[in-house]
């Protein structure tokens, strides 16, 4: 049986292939997709590539300038962040809107407190507000570089097996991220956004004002608890909030037309 969100993902990205650069001998993915709007910067969690925002990319195509990002095999989060300023500026972007969810969120919040020049607004996530909490739990308790990339790669998909036994009907999605981890994502990719998140710094202030911080989240996020989305919460003090009740880590895929539809009131938010 076909699954939809695969074939949607894999029609979109034949029509936008992914584009590879080169910046500081690291390679990233880069989706470009230039509009006369506010600038619009997507950063992906752990599992996802560029393209794995392309329900929000096919609404808000043409009225936002796009750049949408695939991480290297290489580097830690302050290097991605130092790497992300030059392609913004190679896509012809000055501040950004910046979305970022899971791991994407975290290196969100870095950016727009390391980078506040990069940065207009900001999207948190599903996400954490200190990397100090990941240490206590599999695999980033473990030394990243001692385990085989195999190993990695079954641990994650054996999670989605679970999801799918506990709740058939994310069938769709827990297929279309298992296919994600096992033929769309490098091993040593994988290797390398756990071991940024493991290794990444405390997040600086975020000096944006309260206006122009969004979060978003989920009442039954598997891998983001209660508490910590309270705490992202409070240490961002966001004007604009938005509560999944059901989506899961993974909303932009479970609802993609009400995420969709935040990201472009965010964008909305401080233009003239």
């Amino acid at each position: 049986m076909t699954n939809p969100l695969i074939a949607a993902r894999d029609a979109f990205a034949a029509k936008h292939p992914e584009q590879r650069q080169t910046v500081n001998g690291r390679g990233w993915g880069v989706l470009h997709l230039a509009g006369q709007g506010p600038d619009l910067l997507l950063l992906p969690g752990t599992l996802g590539r560029a393209d794995i925002f392309w329900q929000q990319i096919e609404a808000l195509q043409g009225r936002a300038n796009i750049l949408s990002l695939s991480y290297p095999e290489t580097g830690s989060l302050t290097d991605w962040a130092a790497d992300i300023a030059v392609l913004m500026q190679q896509a012809g972007m000055g501040r950004a809107l910046v979305l970022g969810t899971s791991l994407g969120g975290y290196l969100a919040q870095y950016l727009a407190g390391a980078h506040p020049d990069l940065a207009r607004g900001l999207i948190a996530a599903n996400t954490l507000h200190s990397a100090a909490i990941v240490t206590q739990f599999p695999p980033y308790d473990s030394d990243l570089d001692a385990i085989p990339a195999e190993a990695l790669q079954q641990g994650i998909t054996d999670s989605f097996a679970r999801w799918q036994a506990e709740d058939p009907a994310r069938a769709d999605i827990t297929g279309f991220l298992t296919h994600e981890a096992l033929h769309r994502l490098p091993a040593e990719a994988l290797r390398a956004r756990l071991k940024a998140l493991q290794s990444a710094p405390e997040l600086p202030p975020c000096p944006l004002p309260s206006a122009r911080i969004g979060c978003i989240d989920s009442g039954d996020d598997r891998l983001i608890p209660p508490p910590v989305r309270e705490a992202v919460c409070a240490r961002l003090a966001p004007q604009h909030l938005h509560h999944f009740p059901r989506g899961s880590h993974f909303p932009y895929l479970l609802h993609p037309q009400a995420y969709s539809d935040f990201i472009e009131t965010m964008l909305q938010e401080g233009t003239p």
